[in-house]
């Protein structure tokens, strides 16, 4: 009788690592639901320093991360209920995706584009350039088939020299 129990509670534990195996990312919907609006995404900006001087570089650097209240999957990267998204931790960084770099001068309403740059491995990206004029920096990731679009701006003033 132990050894048919035994059998019996093998087979249902190979059961059930079939099934945890059948929900894995490989085999998510390729198709998913054309009203499906993504994962939240989050983009953080800083550029530094400021207030800056004029003609010198300032460093613009932020990251980027997706909500862990939702599932993600995307390529090599997943969110899953991610055991580590605890109250503290609700974000998980996205790295590998493409990021927008854009300003506008005070008093225009015009925004000129600066570069694409990449988030690292952990979500973050970093890149310079000199600043002429005070005016508004602004990052912008424009989403993709499973990730909503975000953006984030941060205004600094720039002084000194000639206009």
């Amino acid at each position: 009788m132990m050894r048919r129990l035994a059998a019996a509670l093998a087979a249902a534990a190979v059961g059930a690592t079939m099934v945890a195996t059948a929900a894995t990312p490989a085999l998510a919907d390729p198709d998913p639901d054309p009203d499906f609006a993504g994962g939240r995404t989050s983009l953080q900006l800083d550029v530094n320093p400021e207030p800056a001087r004029r003609g010198r570089p300032v460093t613009i650097e932020g990251k980027l991360s997706v909500a862990c209240d939702e599932d993600y999957i995307n390529g090599f990267v997943s969110v899953l209920h991610a055991d580590y998204c605890k109250d503290s931790e609700r974000w998980h960084r996205l790295g590998w995706k493409r990021v927008e770099i854009l300003f506008q001068a005070d008093g225009s309403d015009k925004w000129e584009y600066v570069e694409s740059v990449r988030t690292s491995r952990d979500g973050s990206f970093r890149t310079g350039e000199r600043a002429y004029t005070s005016g508004t920096w602004r990052a912008v990731f424009e989403g993709s088939r499973y990730l909503a679009p975000s953006e984030a701006k941060d205004w600094v003033k720039v002084y000194g020299g000639r206009h």
